[in-house]
């Protein structure tokens, strides 16, 4: 029988677009239009268009524990918004999912820190907000600075971190939580060479332990195909692959050919 720790069924994410008539309105203008015509700038507002965006539409899949998936595809197909609703970050429109286990995500650079504390303050506030008790920060806590890299700045607040520096602290306390499910959006982009394959490498052990369930959104495609065996295809908010990585990477190759041509 099959451990599935992730069931996401037919979940959509919709938005309304407005698009205003007459251009760019300045707030001023919206201020001096209501106070000299009132009725007619509430009249203009029911010219203004709207239009329903689906960031998502219909995604179906399950994930079982252990799996290590890639989510790819090019940018505004839907993975981050996948992601942030998987999260619990933000609500679906339509469907439900059903999320097995302790989760802990990392969706942005230095999401959960606070820019006027220091790496340390933030260490235990991040690691709260992934639910981490803070006996498990304590016992933890060496290893998290050590694995970030940040000893000699531990003291420093983090608005004087550089981005690479955030994200070596943010994967690191989020490598280190006793999840059961990790959520990673382009994580990997920021960073130098050398942090990134120290990233790699805690993800391979991740692997190898199987004790961890990652969905792993990322454009680098030789990282997706040496990490996930499995992957999924968005494209314009839908799901139009999925399986085997290396099949899925040709089919999205294959339509980005595609559209290059058509374009041309």
């Amino acid at each position: 029988m099959k451990n599935l720790v992730i069931e996401a069924e037919n979940l959509s994410k919709k938005y309304n677009i407005i698009h205003l008539e007459g251009g760019f309105i300045t707030l001023r203008d919206k201020i001096g239009a209501t106070l000299s015509h009132p009725i007619a700038f509430f009249k203009s507002l029911k010219n203004n268009k709207h239009e329903n965006f689906w960031a998502l539409k219909d995604a179906n899949f399950a994930v079982e524990a252990g799996e290590i998936v890639g989510i790819i595809g090019g940018n505004g197909a839907g993975k981050s918004t996948l992601l942030k609703i998987l999260s619990r970050i933000t609500p679906p429109s339509t469907g439900k999912v059903r999320i097995v286990g302790r989760v802990a995500s990392m969706l942005e650079v230095g999401t959960g820190f606070h820019p006027e504390l220091t790496g340390r303050e933030n260490i235990f506030l991040n690691g709260a907000i992934l639910g981490m008790p803070k006996t498990e920060i304590i016992k933890k806590f060496d290893a998290i600075v050590a694995f970030a890299e940040i000893t000699k700045f531990l003291d420093t607040p983090v608005k004087r971190y550089s981005s690479g520096m955030y994200v070596r602290l943010a994967f690191a306390v989020a490598a280190h939580m006793d999840a059961d499910i990790l959520f990673l959006d382009e994580v990997l982009a920021v960073g130098d060479a050398e942090f990134q394959q120290k990233c790699l490498a805690k993800m391979e052990e991740m692997i190898r332990n199987k004790n961890k369930t990652i969905l792993f959104v990322s454009h680098n495609l030789p990282t997706i195909k040496s990490l996930c065996p499995r992957s999924i295809l968005m494209e314009n908010g839908r799901m139009i692959a999925d399986g085997p990585t290396a099949l899925v990477i040709d089919k999205y190759l294959e339509n980005q050919l595609s559209q290059g041509q058509t374009n041309t």
